[in-house]
């Protein structure tokens, strides 16, 4: 197998991002390129602004109105907008197309540098006042490129609706589910959902800090003779996480002879019908589209009902 075919496979860390940037008006004349990525696997295509302008009566400053696309109507941001830059507008401006969550949004850039390769494990956790919209920074030869939360930006324009959590008979005792999610907003928004079925919820930040801490637990335990004592019944993770991303743990886990048992649900936005394949090939034993939060709950406890 060449080098090329390893990276190809899922569990490997590993992800390809395209790196775009926002021209800022720098005032006298002057600009600089912000540099920002998104998950190639996000992206559809790229193609050449129509010449979109802002709308006096948008619904938000950031939406330029919709653009025909084949049998797509495609709702374009303005990214600069949305993170308070003062665009320079120039010629060659691009739009990504964009599809995650079952949704297709277009979004508008200065221009487009590149395609990279860069391991999970070298993504920085973004400093806090770069703000939400931006999950991590991973250093391109010179400079930095900021990893773009597009998610938070549809899902702050159009929020999830709000479910009433189905009522059951309370089970026998409190199952618990170990959370691996980065964004502090989903995080919390999955907890809170998942509390409300009745589940307690472990929450970390990353892979790497849950599989440390699933590690940690199996070790005690198999030390007091306990094996499996105070493991979750189910974890829960997203896909694309610095430092050890969501397909990586889950392999890890099926991998480990301490951990294989446990259900592993992959919770992202990546997960559509192209991508299922990867989520099978770690040995996922669930696949969820954010935010399908009603649908989480009834799939994690029907994984622990048929344990």
């Amino acid at each position: 197998m060449d080098h090329a075919d390893i990276l190809l496979e899922s569990g490997t860390n590993e992800l390809e991002i395209v790196e775009f940037h926002v021209l800022e008006d720098m005032g006298h004349g002057e600009t600089r390129a912000l540099a920002f990525g998104v998950n190639v696997a996000k992206v559809l295509e790229i193609i050449e602004n129509p010449g979109l302008s802002p709308l006096s009566s948008a619904p938000h400053p950031c939406f330029l109105g919709t653009i025909p696309l084949r049998e797509l109507v495609l709702p374009v941001l303005d990214l600069a907008v949305w993170l308070d830059i003062k665009r320079a507008r120039t010629p060659g401006e691009v739009v990504l197309v964009t599809r995650f969550n079952s949704r297709t949004t277009g979004f508008l850039a200065s221009g487009v540098t590149q395609i990279h390769r860069v391991a999970w494990s070298s993504v920085e956790a973004p400093h806090r006042l770069l703000g939400g919209c931006v999950t991590g920074l991973v250093r391109i030869e010179d400079h930095f490129v900021q990893l773009i939360d597009l998610e938070r930006i549809l899902f702050e324009l159009d929020p999830a609706p709000d479910e009433e959590p189905e009522q059951r008979e309370k089970p026998a005792r409190t199952y618990s589910v170990l959370l691996a999610e980065d964004s502090a907003v989903m995080r919390q928004m999955v907890s809170e959902r998942l509390t409300e079925a009745g589940f307690r919820v472990i929450l970390t930040g990353n892979g790497d800090e849950a599989l440390t801490l699933l590690r940690a637990t199996a070790a005690r335990a198999k030390s007091e003779d306990q094996p499996g004592e105070g493991l979750p019944d189910v974890v829960v993770t997203d896909v694309e996480m610095p430092q050890l991303d969501g397909y990586t743990l889950t392999r890890r886990i099926k991998e480990d002879p301490d951990l294989g048992a446990l259900p592993v649900i992959l919770f992202s936005s990546l997960v559509n019908e192209d991508l299922r394949h990867k989520g099978r090939a770690v040995g996922a034993d669930a696949q969820i589209s954010k935010p399908e939060f009603g649908r989480l709950a009834d799939v994690v406890r029907s994984l622990i009902e048929k344990r």
